[in-house]
């Protein structure tokens, strides 16, 4: 009877402790879920998706839109050259290009720069709009939206997006794109007119009479466009510029 409280507490004392197995078991448990964790951890992942970066349909459909457009713009400046009763030759001669060149061009072989296809308005007397065949805006409405306008880009990253093109007054107002090494034409060219420049980035270049000139945000350029002269971007970010051209209506 006496031993009795002393064997009860005794058989408290071990149903209260773990048992052997589920001790053993813990230390177990814990390497393999630190296992599992290190796993996570040094698991390669799968790299991040660029948001808004180019796939490689838009890149195919961006090619064949432009290609489409470059051809167009052959087609039309072949009829207008037609139309002046000028010869290849001819507008090579006003141009300094050459007639192989334009021939190319014509044809939509080869993708025309900013520079040349201005050049060559200007020898056939139109405007870059002409090319595009923009709706202009009706004389009631002040304002011509940027996404509605009409764009170039060249083959070589130049975009060339016409704002306003006022023939009464002999005024064309564009915003040209410049990607990271692009230029508007391979060398210094010459039309008609006067041009003002007003830089929108930091990092422009331009060429006039083989004198180069650096311009920052807010910078402003102008010459006469019959002086041989060249807009580039020699940097690493896009930089865009504000044109206005003046001829004489």
């Amino acid at each position: 009877m006496g031993d009795k409280p002393g064997k009860d507490m005794l058989e408290r004392r071990k149903a209260s402790m773990p048992k052997a197995g589920a001790a053993k078991a813990s230390p177990k448990a814990a390497k393999t879920a630190a296992r599992a964790a290190k796993a996570k951890r040094i698991a390669p992942k799968e790299p991040a998706k660029r948001p808004g970066s180019p796939t490689r349909q838009w890149r195919k459909e961006c090619r064949a839109a432009t290609s489409e457009t470059i051809a167009a713009i052959g087609a039309r400046l072949r009829a207008l050259r037609i139309a002046k009763g000028l010869t290849l030759s001819a507008v090579a001669e006003r141009t300094g290009l050459s007639p192989s060149m334009l021939s190319l061009l014509e044809r939509g072989r080869t993708g025309p720069s900013i520079g040349t296809l201005v050049a060559i308005c200007s020898v056939l007397g139109v405007e870059m709009s002409d090319l595009l065949g923009p709706v202009e805006a009706s004389p009631a409405d002040p304002v011509s939206r940027f996404a509605s306008r009409p764009a170039i880009t060249t083959a070589d990253g130049v975009q060339h997006r016409i704002l306003k093109a006022d023939r009464l007054r002999g005024i064309e107002i564009v915003i040209d794109e410049y990607s990271p090494g692009s230029a508007s034409a391979p060398h210094p060219l010459v039309h008609d007119g006067y041009e003002f420049g007003i830089a929108l980035d930091n990092g422009l270049e331009v060429t006039v009479n083989g004198e180069v000139h650096r311009l920052a945000a807010g910078d402003l350029v102008a010459y006469h466009s019959s002086e041989p002269h060249r807009v580039a971007n020699p940097g690493r970010k896009q930089v865009r510029a504000l044109w206005v051209l003046v001829r004489k209506p």
